[in-house]
């Protein structure tokens, strides 16, 4: 299908008390359109330094990484930040929302704030709504952030990633913060966008979660250690058995 995203020789080093942190060390992947694409390791092993370099939220320190064609090294500040609220979705473990604004006003807010279509805001209201049907929480539009569930409140979140109809959607631990039950309502979801086309790439440190991907990365002290690819015609249980036992030789 393509690649959607290159990644070649990336290096982001941290410089702390005069000592030099290489967080990220020569990482080289690609990911396709249409996948779903799991990230994990140890803690500390560079997993969402990882995912925040590759989306241009924080600054490589040496490499490239290509993003539907564009090379984002060469971008500058206001290029990226206009890729970011175009081209790309986010979805957080802490479900950052605007106190003052409902979850309705929360979900369209990237789409007023882009230049990407010239619908009105009654358009891209009707999106939203639309948006909130399909992921079952269009009776919560109208409510406070403070008075819903997590589960409903991290729905909304992948609402609002998907307003601006992105290329790719990067999620950093989007269950982290959830119990089983939502956990698995939100991974459903995530699935079905990407069923859809979506590609996904996200950090996880659940074997549950990344079973419901296409492929694993597997990183250890910032460089990616190997790969698994996921037969999604297997059923659940042979996934998440299959991935553990390649998780225990990967040293998990």
């Amino acid at each position: 299908m393509g690649n959607i995203l290159e990644v070649k020789d990336l290096c982001k080093t941290y410089i702390i008390n005069k000592r030099q942190n290489n967080v990220l060390r020569n990482v080289n992947f690609t990911i396709e359109k249409g996948e779903m694409v799991a990230i994990m390791g140890p803690s500390g092993s560079g997993k969402s330094t990882l995912l925040y370099t590759v989306s241009g939220m924080d600054k490589m320190t040496a490499g490239e990484v290509i993003f539907c064609g564009k090379n984002m090294s060469e971008l500058n500040e206001n290029e990226l930040a206009k890729m970011r609220l175009d081209d790309m979705g986010f979805i957080f473990q802490q479900m950052y929302m605007m106190k003052n604004l409902s979850i309705i006003d929360n979900i369209i807010l990237p789409a007023v704030k882009s230049k990407k279509t010239s619908e009105s805001r009654k358009e891209t209201l009707k999106r939203g709504q639309e948006l909130m049907k399909k992921l079952g929480i269009i009776d919560i539009a109208d409510n406070d952030i403070n008075e819903v569930s997590g589960g409903q409140l991290q729905r909304a979140c992948i609402c609002r990633s998907m307003i601006n109809y992105p290329d790719m959607i990067f999620a950093d631990e989007p269950t982290g913060a959830l119990n089983r039950s939502s956990s698995e309502e939100v991974m459903n979801e995530l699935t079905n966008i990407n069923n859809e086309g979506t590609t996904i790439m996200l950090v996880t440190h659940d074997a549950k979660v990344a079973a419901k991907c296409t492929r694993v990365l597997f990183i250890v002290d910032g460089n990616i250690n190997g790969q698994y690819n996921i037969d999604r015609k297997h059923s659940m249980r042979e996934r998440e058995r299959e991935l553990n036992n390649w998780l225990i030789e990967m040293g998990w």
